[in-house]
């Protein structure tokens, strides 16, 4: 068996790699430029951790949340991009922008867990 350390640095790089070619694929794309690649991340790498901490628990997979929830999904949703891009934001005068995107990215992040847990636990009972 692979050590954790290790399951969480190869989970971390497939998972960054991941948010990389998001990125590339959102790629001056937006409105304005509103930052939607790391919005799009962390609501779609929200949900993903809803489904995976209903599936793996319920079905006793644990052991692989290392891997694929500190790992892979810990290198996929970044909130210190979300900083960054949120700072930038307001460097640029853009307020009301940065107020939405935060308001945006916690609401459809949480709300996206939320559905992802409600939905995995409907389709395993």
């Amino acid at each position: 068996m692979m050590p954790t350390l290790l399951q969480v640095a190869l989970g971390g790089a497939i998972g960054a790699s991941l948010r990389w070619a998001v990125g590339l694929t959102f790629l001056g794309q937006g409105w304005q430029g509103f930052p939607l690649a790391v919005l799009v991340v962390n609501v779609l790498g929200s949900f993903i951790m809803g489904v995976c901490f209903v599936a793996l628990s319920e079905r006793e997979l644990m052991h692989v949340a290392p891997f694929l929830m500190v790992g892979v999904l810990g290198g996929f949703t970044t909130f210190s991009a979300f900083s960054l891009e949120t700072l930038v934001l307001i460097e640029r005068g853009d307020w009301g922008m940065a107020l939405g995107y935060v308001a945006l990215s916690v609401a459809l992040s949480v709300g996206g867990l939320v559905a992802g847990v409600a939905m995995t636990r409907a389709v395993l009972a």
